[in-house]
């Protein structure tokens, strides 16, 4: 069965950065050739934040481009998102999610059908 497993998140002052990581174990084929992730901060709803696509295509929310970057490790079955410049609005618990190849928007959380437990990002001011 395929988990998804987030680690990374901590505390860290603004303008300061961290690295998530999302690494899938068990049966992955089909199931991980869109990788997403994903935050909710308090009392927000769940908004996307990046998205990387079977052909390494990415996509990025419009807050955090140019200052978040997603990556794969195909061998380690391994989806990254490198946080630079955190702001304090980028606080939030950061899900790693994945589906199967779809033409739906990455944005849409009906693209995605495994979700993880979630990494928490405090950022301080």
């Amino acid at each position: 069965q395929l988990q998804l497993v987030e680690s990374g998140g901590g505390l860290v002052q603004a303008g300061g950065s961290l690295k998530l990581s999302c690494v899938a174990s068990g049966r992955t084929t089909g199931r991980f050739s869109l990788v997403g992730w994903l935050r909710r901060a308090p009392g927000k709803e769940r908004e996307f934040v990046a998205s990387i696509r079977w052909d390494d295509s990415t996509a990025y929310a419009d807050p955090v481009k140019g200052r978040f970057a997603i990556s794969r490790d195909a061998a380690k079955n391994t989806v990254y998102l490198q946080m630079s410049t955190l702001h304090p609005e980028d606080a939030a618990n950061y899900y790693c999610a994945s589906g199967p190849k779809t033409l739906m928007s990455p944005q849409s959380t009906r693209a995605y059908s495994l979700w993880g437990q979630g990494t928490q990002v405090t950022v301080s001011s």
